[in-house]
């Protein structure tokens, strides 16, 4: 079917890799525990969105000029660090954020199109996941796809899938389990400075990257 093999490697690779913890894990969990449930499908949705900006820039191509040019590689990496420190510092000098009901949306009233965009950012301005996704995805399409294109997004689809049911369960669980986190504002200003330090470093270690 479109020239894909090995598909049931393909969804047990992607099982894996997405049920292994990362910095997709840390926003998701930490957003679950700052908003609630709510939140934590934003982020999820918002990470999920993402990758599916790759998913069709490896379809067509984009992603092997990201790959071949070293400038083009080097405008997005830099974007992409810009935006991570700028969202990084704004959290780490937040201030406790009101628990009353008129600020439920979340920290200085973050809504959840804030926490999705932000979720949509960190992802599409990652040349490490547009690199990713065009190592991934091209070992389960035959040479002889009749659509090699059509295969990609078919391929990306189902791991997008998979892993957003994986996230969303994931979302679920800490929202649950943090009901106590979010009745201290003290927390929720900690978790945030948290959040805010792995935005930092992730920006850090996006401005090394190498094109290779």
């Amino acid at each position: 079917m479109l020239g894909i093999h090995s598909l049931w490697l393909f969804v047990l690779s992607g099982l894996l890799l997405n049920i292994t913890p990362g910095p997709d894990t840390a926003y998701i969990v930490g957003r679950s525990v700052q908003v609630g449930w709510r939140g934590g499908v934003a982020a999820a949705m918002g990470i999920s969105a993402g990758c599916l900006v790759h998913v069709f820039a490896a379809a067509i191509g984009l992603s092997a000029v990201l790959a071949a040019s070293s400038v083009a590689f080097t405008v997005v990496k830099w974007i992409g660090a810009a935006y991570l420190l700028y969202a990084g510092v704004r959290m780490l000098l937040s201030h406790a954020p009101s628990l009353s009901p008129e600020a439920a949306s979340g920290p200085r009233g973050l809504t959840m199109r804030q926490i999705f965009w932000q979720g949509v950012l960190t992802n599409a301005l990652n040349p490490k996941v547009a690199l990713f996704f065009l190592a991934f995805l091209p070992q389960f399409v035959g040479a002889d796809a009749p659509s090699k294109a059509l295969a990609f997004i078919a391929l990306g689809l189902i791991f997008i899938g998979t892993g957003t049911a994986w996230n969303l369960g994931m979302a679920a669980f800490a929202a649950k389990a943090a009901g106590r986190v979010r009745r201290s504002s003290r927390a929720l200003l900690w978790l945030n400075r948290a959040l805010g330090g792995m935005f930092v470093l992730l920006g850090i270690r996006m401005a090394m990257l190498q094109n290779r």
